[in-house]
């Protein structure tokens, strides 16, 4: 793995450099290594970065879903997005991720498809406004949340459901809520916040307080933001909050809001995630 240390960590793993029209060449980086492989959301950013990153983009990101179909290994990747169709006010992608197998034959490891649009001013409003909680500074900053490298790019000030204390099996709630933002600190883009949108650690540890294996299978991010609402948050926290509705036959799902500091809607996001007993 390598990595730039003259520029933000994120922007180092999200570096993709252009070899045709669509199609970009990047690598993974240590910073945001996961237990056996790249950190999810670092993924999903990367794929999202080859939309961003496209001459051909129309609008701003309306809506994400990465279906992780394979390890992604460490070393070189090569990210496809192509615009599959264009409207007046919406655009479709498809983008891939994939690598060279140990007989140098190229494999697909990641999935997605975007959605980007024009957003226009309409009337607005919430049906689920931010919990009231009390500021970032008031909750303290936790370390070494698991014994990864990622977690350390991620200032994190747990409010409600943190991490079981003992892992005896005992049922809770799946909720979890958080102040969250990137370390060392970064100006909200898009890619960022499609990263930071898989900062939970998974549900089903904390409803039964049992360590099993698991692995998300798909993850869908829905931006309410554009940029002008990105640029207004700037370095701030996010607060944010998952739960769990349904664990079953080895799958379970996670839905989660991030707000900003002033009680605005960020993103919304959907997972359905494998699990082991």
């Amino acid at each position: 793995m390598t990595s730039h240390t003259h520029i933000h960590p994120l922007d180092d793993a999200l570096l993709l450099q252009p070899t045709a029209p669509g199609v970009f060449t990047g690598r993974t980086t240590e910073p945001y290594w996961n237990m056996v492989g790249p950190y999810g959301g670092v993924t999903a950013a990367t794929l999202l970065q080859g939309v961003l990153q496209h001459r051909g983009r129309l609008g701003d990101p309306l809506s994400l879903t990465v279906n992780y179909a394979g390890a992604v290994t460490e070393g070189a990747f090569t990210v496809r997005a192509q615009a599959v169709r264009t409207n007046r006010s919406t655009q479709h992608w498809w983008v891939t991720l994939s690598q060279a197998d140990a007989e140098g034959v190229e494999q697909v490891a990641t999935t997605a498809t975007v959605i980007t649009a024009v957003r226009r001013g309409t009337w607005s409003s919430t049906e689920t406004p931010m919990p009231t909680v009390q500021k970032p500074a008031d909750y303290p900053a936790i370390d070494g949340l698991f014994p990864v490298q990622w977690v350390r790019r991620y200032e994190m000030r747990p409010i409600a459901g943190p991490l079981p204390a003992q892992w005896d099996g005992a049922e809770h709630d799946s909720l979890t809520r958080l102040w969250v933002r990137d370390t060392p600190a970064r100006a909200l883009d898009f890619a960022a916040l499609a990263g930071i949108s898989d900062v939970f650690f998974p549900r089903i540890w904390r409803r039964r307080a049992t360590r099993v294996p698991i692995g998300t299978v798909s993850m869908t991010v829905y931006f309410h933001a554009g940029a002008e609402l990105l640029a207004h948050t700037g370095g701030g926290y996010l607060l944010a909050q998952a739960r769990a509705q349904e664990f079953r036959n080895g799958f379970f799902d996670q839905t989660a809001q991030l707000w900003n500091e002033a009680g605005e809607m960020l993103v919304t996001t959907q997972q359905i995630v494998y699990y082991k007993e």
